[in-house]
C-alpha cells in the first residue's frame, strides 16, 4: 500500500459532537488524494473515544491517538506528529471552526513555493468568539509580532499546512503550536500566510480562558524571543549524490 500523501492531525479533547462532521469535511476536502487522518484524544470525558472508535470501523483512513490524560494542544499534535506517515502535515482544530474547505489551498501554496516554503498558516479574518477574546488576541498578537518579527496576524489558527521534515525540526514545549511561523523561520525556511474561514463552534466548550491563557504566552514569548536570537539559520541542504527516498536532509 501506497504511503499517505498527506497526514492530517486534529488534536481533539472532549469533541464528541464535533469530530463526526468534521472528518466527513475532511475526507471530501481532500478527496481524491491518499491521505490519514490523525486524531489525538487529548484525555476527553465526554465520550469522544467511544465515537471515535465508532467511525474508525467505517473509516479507513482514521487513526486514532489517545492520552491517558489531558495534556494540551501542543502536545496533542506532537504525538499525532509522531505517528504521522506523509511527507505534508495539515494540522487542523478539533471544535469544527477552521473550515476543512480551506486545507487544499493550503497544500496547493506549500506545493507552488518550493522546499523553501515550510509553512502555510491559515489566519482567520473574522473570529467567531467573544468581543474579549478578540480583543485579547488582537494585543497579544501585535506584541508578539513585534517581538519575534514573524509578520503573523493570528499565529493561535489551527489550520497549517507544513512539510514534516520541517516540522520535526522544531524545539518542542508546551505551547509550541501558538508559534509555529517564528520557529520555521528561525530554521531558515519561508513563511507564507492565507486568509480562512472562521466558524461556530460545533458543540463542547473553548478549553482556555483569556487570562490564564495570557500568562502563560507571555512567558513563552520570551523563551521564544531567546530561542530565536540565539539560533543560527541552519542552511537548506540537498542530497546531491547517493540513494534518496525523497525526504529533505537537515
Amino acid at each position: 500500500m501506497s504511503p499517505p500523501e498527506v497526514s492530517v492531525i486534529v488534536p481533539a479533547r472532549d469533541e464528541a459532537a464535533a469530530l463526526p462532521g468534521l472528518l466527513a469535511e475532511i475526507h471530501a476536502a481532500l478527496a481524491g488524494a491518499r491521505i490519514e487522518i490523525i486524531v489525538v484524544d487529548d484525555g476527553s470525558t465526554d465520550g469522544t473515544g467511544g465515537v471515535l472508535d465508532g467511525l474508525a470501523a467505517g473509516m479507513p483512513a482514521l487513526r486514532v491517538v489517545a492520552h491517558d490524560r489531558p495534556a494540551g494542544q501542543s502536545a496533542a499534535v506532537r504525538s499525532g506528529l509522531a505517528v504521522a506517515r506523509a511527507a505534508l502535515i495539515v494540522t487542523i482544530d478539533g471544535d469544527g471552526q477552521n473550515d476543512p474547505a480551506d486545507i487544499p489551498r493550503l497544500l496547493a501554496a506549500l506545493a507552488a513555493g518550493g522546499p523553501r516554503l515550510g509553512l502555510v498558516a491559515g489566519e482567520r479574518r473574522t473570529r467567531r468568539t467573544s468581543s474579549a477574546k478578540r480583543l485579547a488576541s488582537r494585543l497579544a498578537n501585535g506584541i508578539r509580532r513585534g517581538l519575534l518579527g514573524d509578520g503573523s496576524r493570528d499565529t493561535g489558527c489551527g489550520l497549517k499546512a507544513l512539510r514534516a521534515p520541517v516540522f520535526r525540526a522544531l524545539p518542542y514545549f508546551d505551547g509550541w503550536h501558538r508559534f509555529l511561523p517564528a520557529l520555521v523561520l528561525a530554521e531558515g525556511y519561508e513563511i507564507r500566510t492565507l486568509p480562512v474561514a472562521d466558524r461556530p463552534r460545533n458543540g463542547g466548550r473553548s478549553k482556555t480562558g483569556i487570562l490564564d491563557r495570557a500568562a502563560v504566552t507571555a512567558l513563552d514569548l520570551l523563551g521564544v524571543w531567546w530561542l530565536v536570537r540565539r539560533r543560527r539559520r541552519r542552511p537548506i541542504a540537498t542530497l546531491r549524490h547517493g540513494p534518496d527516498d525523497g525526504g529533505e536532509r537537515r
